[in-house]
């Protein structure tokens, strides 16, 4: 009788044991922030003052797949002006299409704009749109195109950098989107 009460013991405090452990802590809920599929970037630059709008476009509905993408520009820039200029990103292989630009505005925190000039154009930009802790963002920007020039203005989007930074170079991060655009000042 007295080895089962010394075996029920051992059992009780084996199953207690074994309740109070910290399994618990070891399935943490770890937030997941699925990667954005972008398919579309449109720049759309306004003339400060009026005139004519100027549009960049790329287009790549398979991605990493064979297909080029599909670029159009709707015409050269105006030495001498400014244009306010916008990004929108889409995702395509949805219908209707999603906005992902929402996305990363929600989220500005964890997303920033680069814009690189190439080649012999002679542009400037500037964020004009920031994250919640006052740093570039660049989902809007001005652009003041200085003298008749050509080369290429590449964006870039980066998911994660270190903020602030003095540039791509510097920010680290992933790349969620880099597309380059051969633009004309006249």
């Amino acid at each position: 009788m007295k080895k089962i009460q010394i075996l029920a013991a051992i059992l009780f405090t084996s199953l207690l044991t074994v309740s109070c452990s910290d399994d618990d802590d070891a399935i943490a809920i770890v937030p997941v922030n699925e990667e954005e599929l972008i398919t579309t970037i449109n720049v759309t630059l306004t003339p400060v003052g009026g005139g004519t709008v100027v549009e960049y476009s790329s287009q790549d509905l398979d991605g990493d797949g064979p297909n080029l993408p599909t670029v159009t520009v709707s015409g050269n820039l105006i030495a001498g002006t400014t244009y306010n200029g916008t990004i929108e990103l889409l995702n395509e292989t949805e219908d209707p299409a999603e906005v992902i630009t929402e996305e990363v505005e929600e989220e500005s925190v964890e997303h920033q704009f680069f814009y690189t000039v190439g080649g012999n154009l002679d542009v400037s930009t500037t964020y004009t749109s920031f994250d919640t802790d006052g740093n570039p963002l660049g989902t809007t920007f001005d652009l003041e195109a200085l003298t008749a020039s050509a080369g290429t203005l590449t964006f870039t989007l980066r998911h994660e950098p270190t903020k602030p930074n003095t540039g791509a170079s510097d920010a680290g991060g992933e790349t969620d989107i880099e597309v380059t655009f051969d633009v004309t000042v006249e």
